[in-house]
């Protein structure tokens, strides 16, 4: 594993984007998160502001009606509005989960027919490899697709499936060959209008309760042959191949999260006044400000480099060790965000545990970034046989 070289440079222009989002997120986002959380509503005016500043799928390429935006840009959008609102976060960054696929495997008619809604803000995108079996163990599922001339029929059950019923459009792995293992499931396309598609209950959730999680229900739910992503039973290694470049975009979020839990946390302390003193005036507490700020930096630094490599691999280069690095940013990030906002609910005491003040929304927020995409007991499995190959 080679890691021995310059990892990333930010550019004038990732600064002035960091900067216009940030902008967008306090004035646009941040303001209506309590709601989405508290509602459990999906935020449909932080939906809003992103696409009319062309924000909801900065990573499609300009032939799709894109940005064109690197993957760098794409977690430092992800990473600001997380900043100010984790369900929020996920408008761009499972936009892009759902479309990787495509971009990696699928036809150019599929990319010319389901990219450019998406770019446009006209559609969302979600991404359907999970069953109540088959979590970590991906390739243990049930789902079916059996060919019937020009077309295959789907059933099977899907789970936990981030903005279902919101999105448009599904990418949804399923086993068409089951004497062949992981090299019998293959990837589609699944429209919200089809026939035989439908949607389970919302899940009531400790956290980034403002996107919807269901359970996707596939009965004799018939899928044009054209819509397959890639050759038949390339599915799973495109799965695979689309979470090295993904699981980056949850570092993101995590890392966003952690950021608006310490700045949150370094006003509140500057203000609070306790034996005749700020709180900022004491060392105990300069010390877990100055943990949390190294932490959130080192966490940053690895997302950005990770997502250089990712970057890479998507112009077709060479990057050996991206699944190593993908795996170790999200991994990190995720701890690091569990760790930052637990400490900013601390201190701010009383006030940190009620839901007038956002950092106790961080604290649930952040749990989950240790969760999905591939659970951090995972993400360390991945890391480990990266190492000893």
């Amino acid at each position: 594993m080679n890691l021995d070289y310059p990892a990333f440079g930010l550019t004038p222009e990732h600064e002035a984007l960091r900067e216009s989002v940030r902008a967008l997120a306090d004035a646009k986002i941040a303001p209506h998160a309590a709601k989405a959380d508290q509602a459990a509503e999906f935020p449909w005016e932080s939906h809003d502001a992103l696409v009319r500043a062309e924000l909801q799928a900065v990573h499609i390429p300009e032939a799709y009606g894109g940005a064109g935006a690197d993957a760098i840009a794409t977690v430092i959008v992800i990473e600001e509005v997380a900043r100010a609102c984790a369900s929020s976060s996920l408008i761009p960054a499972v936009n892009k989960l759902g479309t990787v696929p495509l971009l990696l495997a699928a036809s150019e008619e599929l990319k010319q027919r389901y990219l450019p809604p998406v770019a446009r803000g006209a559609a969302m995108f979600s991404y359907a490899l999970s069953e109540a079996e088959a979590g970590s163990d991906a390739a243990a599922m049930k789902a079916r697709a059996v060919r019937d001339g020009d077309t295959f029929i789907l059933n099977g059950t899907k789970r936990w499936i981030t903005n279902a019923g919101i999105s448009e459009y599904y990418t949804v792995m399923a086993v068409t060959d089951p004497a062949a293992g992981p090299a019998g499931i293959s990837a589609f396309v699944v429209e919200k209008g089809d026939a035989g598609f439908s949607f389970g209950a919302p899940e009531h959730k400790l956290g980034i309760k403002g996107s919807p999680t269901r359970e996707l229900y596939f009965d004799n739910c018939v899928i044009p042959a054209s819509r397959m992503i890639g050759a038949e039973g390339s599915g799973f290694r495109t799965a695979l191949a689309t979470l090295d470049h993904t699981r980056i975009t949850i570092a993101a979020q995590a890392l966003g999260i952690a950021q608006g839990a310490l700045d949150y946390a370094a006003g509140y302390v500057r203000q609070r006044r306790q034996f005749g003193r700020a709180l900022a005036e004491f060392q105990g507490v300069q010390f877990m400000l100055a943990d949390m700020a190294m932490k959130v930096e080192a966490a940053r630094q690895l997302t950005y480099a990770a997502a250089a490599r990712s970057e890479r691999a998507m112009q077709g280069e060479a990057s050996a060790d991206l699944t190593f690095m993908s795996s170790a940013c999200k991994c990190f990030a995720s701890d690091v965000a569990m760790e930052v906002t637990t400490d900013a609910v601390q201190l701010l005491g009383g006030y940190g545990y009620v839901s007038d003040y956002p950092v106790e929304r961080m604290m649930r927020d952040a749990k989950i970034t240790q969760i999905y995409e591939g659970t951090n007991q995972i993400q360390r499995i991945v890391m480990a046989r990266q190492l000893l190959k």
